[in-house]
């Protein structure tokens, strides 16, 4: 994935820059600057009756199909701070945070415009709201957690690997 494929000149000395996959240096001045994952947040909304709460991509990437909830964290957010702001975002329900399930790598796009991403999962429950589908959100759906979506009907390889790693 080519992370500094739009990068030509130095922002210090805007001498031309040697770009890789990994970073890009200028000769003359020494900046480097390092290509590095977005990070995201994500969470299993589970209830107490063994469902999880999935939802319906409304715009690409991946438009019409199923993923966890979440999203990326702005600036210097704390991820559980962010994991609760996408949930209220996406449902208009608040949650709690509760288990940290794993961490996963994926890309987000295609093509040059594609960013590496790093996925924070946490197990959630939902503590105040019914959740209605909003923001990027076509639909939700609660799904028998140990019969997720076929594979075909998730958004992101990684998704796919984590519902099936916590049926």
């Amino acid at each position: 994935m080519a992370a500094h494929t739009g990068w030509r000149q130095c922002p210090r000395c805007a001498s031309k820059l040697v770009v890789n996959d990994r970073r890009v240096q200028c000769a003359i001045c020494g900046f480097e600057h390092y290509a590095h994952s977005a990070p995201a947040v994500s969470a299993l909304v589970v209830d107490d009756a063994g469902r999880m709460l999935l939802a319906r991509r409304a715009h690409d990437p991946d438009a019409g199909l199923w993923d966890v909830l979440g999203g990326f964290l702005e600036e210097g957010e704390h991820p559980l701070d962010g994991l609760r702001r996408e949930l209220l975002e996406e449902t208009g329900a608040e949650i709690e945070p509760g288990e940290f399930l794993g961490a996963y790598l994926d890309t987000y796009g295609d093509g040059p415009e594609a960013t590496s991403v790093l996925n924070l999962v946490w197990e959630a429950r939902i503590v105040s709201g019914e959740p209605v589908p909003a923001d990027d959100v076509a639909e939700i759906r609660w799904f028998p957690r140990d019969a997720p979506p076929p594979s075909e009907e998730c958004a992101f390889r990684w998704v796919t690997r984590f519902l099936t790693s916590h049926l």
